[in-house]
């Protein structure tokens, strides 16, 4: 079993809660960035399960995906011709790792039951005409 879909937008990385004390006691609270970002991967992901009409997968699960970046504004029409014919990768912020976990906490839930059901990975990120985020998750056998 294959999960395939597509998150339209500039990808987003996983912020860092912020911890703070109220009323004495210590509350958590995440970006608000990152769960618009979350709750967007989790609609993707939603629409996708339904239109196909596959269940949650189970077992272990390879996670693969590509963000892609827009062409930064400041690049020549040369260098995006050539970025045409092979893509030019990412090598600034956001962390991939960050997009990873962004990712995975997305579709918790929704693709599968916990996170923690991915036990392998293979991803990159790389400038693009369509910005967004490619996904697939396979059953790992």
């Amino acid at each position: 079993m294959m999960i395939e879909f597509h998150i339209p937008g500039e990808p987003v990385a996983k912020g860092r809660a912020r911890s703070f004390i109220r009323g004495g006691h210590i509350a958590h609270h995440t970006p608000k960035k990152t769960a618009n970002y979350e709750s967007l991967v989790a609609l993707a992901a939603q629409f996708h399960m339904a239109a196909t009409r596959q269940a949650m997968l189970e077992g272990p699960l390879l996670l693969t995906f590509s963000a892609v970046f827009t062409i930064p504004k400041s690049w020549s029409k040369k260098r995006k011709a050539a970025n045409d014919l092979v893509p030019e990768f990412v090598t600034k912020r956001p962390d991939l790792d960050n997009i990873a976990k962004a990712l995975s906490d997305g579709m918790n839930g929704v693709v599968y039951a916990d996170d923690s059901q991915i036990v392998k990975m293979s991803c990159c990120k790389f400038y693009g005409d369509r910005p967004g985020v490619w996904v697939i998750v396979a059953r790992v056998t």
